[in-house]
């Protein structure tokens, strides 16, 4: 339909309601919907890949944690031949071995039952059956006893599983932009803290707030009022590029203390978006001698303020990748999003990270952590779980608690009679149309191979153009 408000035949036979029919217009029923909402807890959470945890939170054999998404519980655990996930399930009569949200470290003992005490130890092997003399020997087959494998995979420092053991693998999925991450130090980085809430929105509308730059001006000020040329150049103008972030108007040394700002007001509203360590650096810069072109001095403070970081750094005992090499050998955008849940936020050494997990049609849970590189040997404590917050908290850092403002009211503006579908930018706010109308590849059956090779365009579409998805 014109609108892009209808239904769609998938490739089936099934017809997929509100199906994404004009790239530009994504029906608003997707965010509200009940059946829809059921749809995609059908066909697509279960065949995804899902960040579980972080490896830090299971460093030792026995280290366990619980992870949960729409009633499916998974223990990822840290046995002694490696990462390994079960459904979290006694094979007696199904009885979670580990509490929600749980945590702990079992080598000892496995995992125990807490209705009739049968034992699982950690590669999940059956150890013990309490009066095993009762029961049917064709019910005690060892191979039928064990826990049931959940797949997972590791990288990025992270644990990640995926219910369906025909998907692709994990890099097969996300490609090569796991590689560039993991070039910025992805897999060496270690939790400062780690925030959750509940908002009351769908987890799409949560998501899609972080899936492009054009918000900037209204709901981060403080961010345009530091650079308004930069924020302007992207997106008030018909131009783009780093020269617009000089303004014609301001001295060079003008332009650099702006830059300064705008790292300042990253660093106090994000944290691993820009860390503290990172901005003292910047403060700390001597006056350099700069090209006369504007565009040339900029890229020349910002590469000198690179190395330092990069020097400064590794002279403090972090393991920080060569900033000015890995910009040009493996480039990453500001923001970077894994299908369908995970956000990172890379700018020099450190990162923001995102996950949001749906919890009801209009109801989702939003994780944040800050992270940054440690100095080997530095006793540096790990957040063993999320500080549990109101939405609207203003303990929330400025940024997130900026983002926190709309998404609740933008959830109760989709349901506004004649507002029948969201009218997106094709130049700047294409990933949104583009990772809907994969979700609708999934919703649809499209093969796995097509869903994958698509889901990898999603790398660097952040304030990205629509694109031939290829299904």
């Amino acid at each position: 339909m014109a609108d892009g408000s209808g239904t769609g035949v998938s490739q089936n036979g099934g017809t997929i309601p509100f199906k994404v029919t004009d790239p530009e217009r994504i029906p608003t029923p997707r965010y509200y919907d009940a059946a829809f909402y059921q749809l995609e807890n059908e066909k697509l959470w279960p065949h995804v890949w899902q960040m579980a945890c972080r490896l830090e939170l299971i460093p030792n054999e026995g280290d366990w944690i619980e992870y949960s998404n729409l009633g499916k519980s998974v223990i990822v655990v840290r046995a002694k031949s490696g990462v390994k996930a079960y459904h979290n399930a006694c094979r007696h009569r199904g009885v979670p071995l580990v509490p929600e949200a749980g945590f702990g470290n079992y080598k000892v003992q496995g995992f125990i039952c807490p209705f009739h005490g049968w034992r699982f130890n950690t590669e999940g092997k059956c150890t013990f059956v309490y009066g095993k003399h009762m029961f049917s020997e064709h019910q005690l087959d060892q191979d039928d006893l064990n826990l049931r494998p959940c797949r997972v995979e590791t990288w990025g420092g992270l644990a990640w599983i995926n219910h369906d053991d025909t998907a692709p693998g994990l890099h097969e999925t996300m490609g090569p932009v796991l590689e560039r991450l993991d070039a910025h130090g992805k897999s060496n980085l270690k939790a400062e803290w780690w925030f959750a809430t509940k908002l009351p929105a769908n987890w799409k509308i949560a998501m899609e707030a972080f899936m492009e730059g054009y918000h900037v001006m209204r709901t981060h000020p403080q961010l345009q009022k530091a650079a308004p040329a930069l924020y302007n150049g992207m997106y008030g103008m018909d131009t783009g590029g780093i020269g617009d972030a000089i303004n014609p108007n301001w001295t060079m040394k003008e332009n650099i203390a702006s830059q300064v700002r705008t790292l300042e007001l990253l660093s106090e509203g994000m944290a691993g978006m820009v860390h503290a360590k990172e901005v003292a650096i910047a403060k700390a810069m001597p006056d350099l001698e700069l090209p006369e072109d504007p565009q040339m001095a900029l890229m020349t403070w910002y590469g000198t303020l690179q190395h330092m970081i990069t020097t400064q750094l590794r002279a403090a005992g972090e393991n920080v990748p060569d900033l000015n090499a890995v910009a040009v050998s493996d480039p990453v955008n500001s923001v970077e999003f894994l299908f369908p849940h995970y956000f990172m936020l890379p700018f020099f050494t450190s990162m923001s990270a995102y996950r949001i997990r749906p919890t009801g049609p209009e109801e989702c849970i939003f994780e944040l952590w800050s992270l940054t590189h440690v100095a080997e040997g530095v006793d540096h404590q790990v957040p063993t779980e999320p500080t549990w917050l109101p939405y609207d908290s203003d303990q929330f850092p400025p940024i997130p608690r900026q983002d926190y403002s709309n998404i609740p009211i933008q959830q109760k503006g989709v349901h506004a009679s004649g507002f029948d579908f969201m009218r997106l930018s094709h130049e700047k706010e294409g990933m949104i149309s583009n990772y809907n109308r994969i979700l609708d590849g999934y919703l649809e059956g499209v093969a796995q191979d097509k869903l994958a090779a698509a889901t990898q365009m999603l790398a660097g579409n952040f304030d990205g153009p629509i694109l031939d998805l290829g299904f």
